[in-house]
């Protein structure tokens, strides 16, 4: 009997197939990512629970010189600021000693925070399928399955209004430099082609990582705004320091978004410290 292929990102049962694995790590990419494995063990020790990579590294995408290296630590404990201060201080010392790599990503949180109740559908679900594991026990043996339905989307991204003041604010705060506003545009395109998807992802009944695929699946159900996610998936892997461009993100495309995100899906629950 020949296997079943998976469809959509979902395995046979229909959940999300967990993407990304250390044997996908392309060639140029394996220096780096061992040095950030070596260092984060160095660095929290004990303390350390586990280590993961995520983003286009693991999933055998990436780009020489363009692609970031994304991380996600958990400690046994909450993390204090000076422990996110040295993960900051580690990120600045890859991507300054690894060309390979176009800047550091790294998410710190404590198991406890990733394995709670609250964070099942978001963090949970983040841990458990989008990340890779390189260090630890995997947290993933103790999170549930997941399905794309409405409760995963509304968890994952059902904060975009939260979220729209303070990207004013460091729109508003960023002089008009290609070095201050490209990581900007890059952010926010990716968040809202994110974001624009998983709005769609319950019908469209799969999961997939790439920008572009992300868009395309949204202007199928949202025809009149597909070429603004389009641009957006465009310039999640290309981006320029174009104030209007961010502009139109905040003024326009993402109050759009997120007054239709809680009509179709609701609002997350609340965070003690915010979205």
């Amino acid at each position: 009997m020949s296997e079943k292929v998976p469809s959509r990102g979902l395995d046979p049962q229909g959940y999300i197939a967990r993407e990304g694995s250390l044997a996908r790590v392309p060639h140029d990419f394996r220096p780096v990512v061992a040095a950030a494995r070596d260092r984060v063990l160095d660095l929290f020790g004990g303390r350390l629970h586990s280590a993961y990579l995520y983003g286009s590294i693991p999933r055998g995408t990436a780009r020489v010189g363009r692609s970031d290296l994304d991380l996600l630590i958990a400690l046994r404990e909450e993390p204090a600021p000076a422990d996110r201060d040295a993960v900051r201080a580690l990120g600045e010392a890859l991507d300054k000693e690894h060309p390979a790599i176009d800047g550091v990503g790294t998410l710190l949180y404590s198991r406890a925070r990733l394995l709670s109740e609250l964070e099942t559908y978001d963090l949970g679900w983040f841990v458990a399928c989008l990340c890779t594991p390189l260090l630890g026990d995997d947290l993933a043996e103790f999170l549930p399955r997941y399905r794309p339905d409405s409760l995963l989307a509304r968890e994952t991204n059902g904060d975009l209004a939260l979220l729209l003041p303070r990207w004013r604010a460091r729109i508003e705060a960023a002089d008009d430099s290609e070095t201050s506003l490209r990581p900007l545009v890059r952010f926010m395109s990716r968040h809202l082609v994110r974001t624009g998807f998983t709005l769609v992802m319950p019908r469209w009944n799969g999961w997939t990582s790439d920008l572009r695929e992300m868009a395309e699946v949204f202007g199928a159900y949202y025809p009149e705004r597909a070429e603004q996610l389009r641009a957006a998936a465009v310039r999640g892997h290309e981006p320029t320091g174009d104030r209007a461009v961010l502009a139109s993100y905040v003024d326009d495309l993402g109050p759009w978004l997120a007054e239709e995100y809680a009509r179709v899906h609701g609002v997350k629950a609340p965070r003690p410290d915010g979205p």
